[in-house]
């Protein structure tokens, strides 16, 4: 069972409601509540707007039905300071590159902070962690 269905079935489980509960609660069809529910293997997480309509279903804040939706899809989820749409994703999909694309993508963003002083200019939020990059952990 993926994140995202265990997420569904537990609170479905905790307050007694059906498939059709959550849709209505949600305002979704009560095929996508299904298919969500049963779906082993998600090709990609849900769209937003559905993700936020799961979580009103669900009576659970919609950050832990993305983080669920991501996880059930393969991404990693890291929690930073941001809560900019753009910067989720760009790290949610690094987990899917191969080792050698992570190199290239970390050379990348290495260049482009030194050239812009570490932030581009915009003042970026602080990052609550920070995980080795590629090249900076020993082969294995």
């Amino acid at each position: 069972m993926n994140p995202l269905q265990e997420l569904i079935r537990t609170r479905m489980a905790e307050q007694r409601w059906s498939f059709a509960d959550v849709a209505r609660r949600g305002t979704l069809p009560l095929s996508t509540v299904h298919y969500l529910a049963t779906n082993e293997q998600l090709s990609r997480p849900p769209h937003p707007r559905t993700i936020a309509r799961l979580a009103q279903g669900l009576d659970v804040p919609a950050d832990q039905v993305r983080a669920a939706a991501a996880q059930a899809v393969g991404y990693t989820v890291m929690i930073a300071a941001s809560k900019d749409p753009e910067v989720e994703i760009l790290v949610a999909a690094l987990g899917r590159l191969r080792r050698e694309d992570r190199r290239h993508v970390a050379a990348l963003v290495r260049s482009l902070l030194e050239n812009e002083g570490g932030d581009g200019g915009r003042g970026g939020g602080e990052w609550v962690a920070r995980a080795p990059l590629p090249d900076e952990q020993p082969e294995q």
